[in-house]
């Protein structure tokens, strides 16, 4: 079956002038076939060059080396976090590591059992088979993964009443890698299935400023430890964001500065962007300043500030929230999403009385 990448989205052409397509939202502009390909050879292919989320790197290099030892499959893996902190990196790293070939498709894209069937009869011993959006699995699909997961067996029913039968599927042992961005959306069952649970967190800016210099060295650029402090401060803590504007100021710099990158270029690449000092994009501002302005500070319920935005919920909850919740500009209440003093300060807004008398009784 082919590989499915959730990044290897189709391109739609804009006028480069136009400056809304300049500032649309980091995380969810589709992404041009050279930026996929550069995401790909950005990628370490092993431990030693993967930097961050430490604790989570020395949990799976005993469980790897354990697993060898034993000549036995690596147990299965649940990543779980938000998106672009490396959980599908993490994945290839451990094919690498185990010496095996790695499958990688996607929750929704396995529509039917068939599809699943189809799949995991193709694995060879030590496989890994790695779903990402594994929380999006259909109720079917995921059941046929309850067997496999814990015998490396699966029962297929074909026909219908009478004339049914049980056909049985015998696997070679293999590794199934999830990951989510939704770890409260996986059903009990499906979770209690995985030997192995990490969730990644947001990296430290000085953590950034290494992965942006490693990168620019790959892309050929020469960039000093400031310039790169810049770009890892507005990249909202997530290394697919610190590449992803590494690669604009490249271009900003070549067509601008004959390829000089300095503190200047930096910035002016970024504000054209729209990412300001805090690493907010667009989509970011118009969230908090729909809670500050249209609900008055909130709380809201997600479903209200989603059709007020015209922003799948989803999309929201996956890609906005975290980092505002992570910064303090936004948190979670019984009654819905509500802005937090420093949004309004970073808004220059000042609350109103009513907002005060909520702030402080929760105080």
């Amino acid at each position: 079956m082919k590989s499915i990448n959730r990044e290897q989205h189709s391109h739609n052409k804009k006028d480069p002038k136009d400056k809304e397509f300049l500032r649309e939202p980091l995380l969810l502009s589709e992404e041009t076939e050279e930026d996929v390909v550069l995401n790909i050879s950005l990628r370490p292919v092993q431990f030693i060059d993967f930097i961050g989320q430490d604790k989570v790197k020395e949990n799976l290099l005993i469980g790897i080396q354990a697993a060898k030892s034993r000549n036995e499959p690596l147990e299965h893996v649940i990543f779980s976090g938000p998106p672009g902190l490396g959980k599908t990196t993490l994945a290839h790293i451990i094919s690498h590591e185990m010496g095996t070939k790695i499958t990688t498709t996607s929750g929704p894209a396995i529509e039917r059992a068939g599809d699943l069937i189809g799949i995991l009869t193709n694995l060879e011993k030590g496989d890994i088979l790695f779903i990402d959006e594994i929380h999006r699995l259909s109720k079917i699909v995921e059941e046929f993964l309850y067997p496999a997961m814990e015998d490396y067996k699966i029962d297929f029913v074909i026909d219908k009443g009478p004339y049914a039968k049980t056909i049985k599927f015998n696997l070679k042992p293999f590794t199934l890698i999830g990951a989510t961005t939704r770890s409260g959306l996986l059903t009990a069952a499906l979770r209690s299935r995985f030997g192995m649970h990490y969730h990644l967190d947001f990296y430290p800016w000085e953590q950034l400023v290494n992965i942006i210099k490693k990168s620019a060295d790959a892309l050929g650029m020469m960039i000093d430890e400031e310039n790169a402090a810049l770009i890892a401060k507005r990249s909202r803590g997530t290394p697919r964001v610190a590449n992803r504007l590494l690669r604009r100021v490249r271009d900003y710099s070549q067509v601008k500065a004959a390829g000089v990158v300095n503190k200047k270029v930096v910035t002016d690449a970024l504000d054209l962007q729209g990412i300001d000092h805090l690493g907010l994009d667009d989509i970011d501002r118009r969230v908090l300043n729909a809670i500050l302005d249209t609900y008055n500070g909130g709380p809201v319920g997600i479903e209200s500030l989603a059709a007020t935005l015209n922003e799948e919920s989803d999309t929201i909850v996956d890609v906005v929230e975290p980092f505002l919740l992570k910064s303090g500009l936004l948190k979670r209440t019984s009654r819905g999403r509500q802005a937090t003093g420093r949004a309004y300060e970073h808004f220059g807004k000042k609350k109103l009385e009513k907002q005060k008398e909520i702030f402080e009784d929760e105080k």
